[in-house]
């Protein structure tokens, strides 16, 4: 009688007898003379004397058993391999629950028995020293994921922490992911097992299977490729990065960022950098066209112009608000509101401007903009103006991009036809008029 180390601990693992088709569990009878895919029966279908095609029941046979001892009395060959998978599962060093999942030996037992046979073993020596080096010849070749310095320690961060929500469970000292990207698309090729006498049908199915598989393989590995070549896996560096763009040039990136998988890294930031370049430019011609406009013929010029312009900017602004100190004087809450307002704009924060009806009595206070949809694709500026309009930042987005397509069909636009294009409040149509063109977006007519 042989005695045979067993496929695994889970009777799942084995192949089903070929008489019942029942999981097969130990001790179980292989045909010594039937091949080369084994030929397995168990005991009960074996004392029946069952034949199935070649096979004969007076062939020589094998008595399939685990439960006996290898490297030292007291571990069978099943616990040796129950060992082994637990460690695997669990991790070296964690030996509570490595003798939890045992189940037949304590901790002390497991640790003891691993390192002496397994570490501390002379026998292994050579084999840990080939594997050894083995990996360090893949170290050497391989494309790792991200590149770091040797005396670096890559970050590893707990796997329910925001950095590793961030890094879409992204595992940098093993350049792996925590999740794949169809993450059980092994669970339609475990079950599969060919054997001689399938079907050309069924083989033909198995076969088609296993290429679906290698199919989802490729889609990974292509997906990683995207991820590693265009350093996707630092999210927020990767934000920081986009905001250094004008915000025209940010929206660009978000409708662009789809067409980054067709294109190499490199040829992607040129095409972002060369549109980056282009709006600098329009802006910079933008600019000469009001100095030509207003008579400017020298760049000295020019200096002068933009202080007077800005003095006048702060003039204008001082009036406006001495106006509305000088209309609501006898209202001790709007007088307040003003010294607040001009304490906010000294010491150099953007006030939170809060109108005041004529008949003394204050309307509406300031639209909280937090957590509404589009707040982040405005500036400081539209912000206010959302606030004080009391206007949802999606809305206002819609208003803006009409009145813009109008100027450039027409090449401006007056705010009668910005009045038929928004119908909203008149009042409200005509400061999103005058702020627009106070911004410079649209031209008037």
């Amino acid at each position: 009688m042989d005695r045979l180390a067993s496929f695994g601990n889970d009777p799942f693992d084995k192949p089903p007898c070929r008489g019942c088709s029942s999981y097969l569990v130990e001790p179980y009878i292989k045909c010594a003379e039937c091949g080369p895919s084994p030929f397995l029966l168990c005991l009960q279908c074996f004392t029946r004397g069952y034949e199935y095609k070649k096979h004969q029941s007076d062939h020589k046979y094998e008595i399939m058993t685990s439960d006996f001892p290898v490297l030292e009395p007291g571990w069978t060959a099943q616990e040796e391999m129950a060992l082994l998978e637990a460690v695997m599962d669990c991790g070296f060093g964690n030996w509570q629950d490595v003798a939890y999942q045992m189940r037949t030996k304590t901790k002390e037992e497991c640790e003891g028995h691993y390192m002496k046979n397994f570490i501390n073993n002379p026998l292994f020596s050579s084999t840990l020293l080939s594997l050894r080096q083995m990996e360090d010849h893949l170290s050497r070749t391989a494309d790792t994921a991200i590149p770091f310095k040797p005396t670096d320690d890559p970050p590893r961060p707990s796997f329910d922490s925001q950095v590793s929500r961030d890094m879409a469970g992204y595992m940098p000292a093993r350049a792996d992911f925590m999740e794949e990207f169809d993450n059980y698309a092994e669970w339609d090729l475990k079950d599969i097992d060919f054997v001689d006498d399938d079907s050309d049908i069924l083989h033909a199915l198995k076969v088609a299977v296993v290429d679906i598989y290698h199919s989802r393989l490729e889609e990974r590995q292509r997906r990683k490729k995207i991820i590693r070549d265009h350093g996707l896996i630092n999210l927020r560096k990767f934000q920081i990065l986009e905001r250094r763009y004008p915000k025209e040039v940010q929206d660009l990136y978000d409708v662009m960022r789809r067409f980054a998988r067709v294109v190499g890294p490199i040829e992607h930031d040129k095409f972002i950098e060369s549109h980056a370049l282009e709006f600098e430019l329009r802006r910079e011609i933008r600019r000469l066209q009001e100095y030509r406009r207003e008579g400017i013929q020298s760049f000295c010029g020019a200096k002068v112009y933009e202080r007077v312009k800005r003095i006048r900017e702060d003039e204008r602004r001082k009036r406006n608000m001495l106006c509305d100190v000088l209309q609501y004087i006898h209202d001790a809450r709007a007088c307040q509101q003003w010294l607040h307002k001009q304490a906010a704009i000294d010491a150099g924060i953007t006030p939170v401007v809060t109108t005041i009806t004529t008949s003394g009595r204050r309307s509406a206070p300031p639209l909280n903009l937090t957590g509404l949809p589009g707040t982040e694709k405005l500036n400081e500026r539209e912000k206010e103006l959302c606030q004080v309009v009391r206007l949802v930042p999606g809305a206002y987005l819609e208003y803006k991009q009409a009145l813009l397509n109008e100027c450039r069909r027409q090449g401006g636009l007056r705010l009668a036809q910005a009045r038929s294009l928004i119908k909203i409040d008149v009042n409200k149509t005509r400061k999103i008029y005058d702020f627009l063109i106070k911004e410079g977006y649209i031209n008037k007519a």
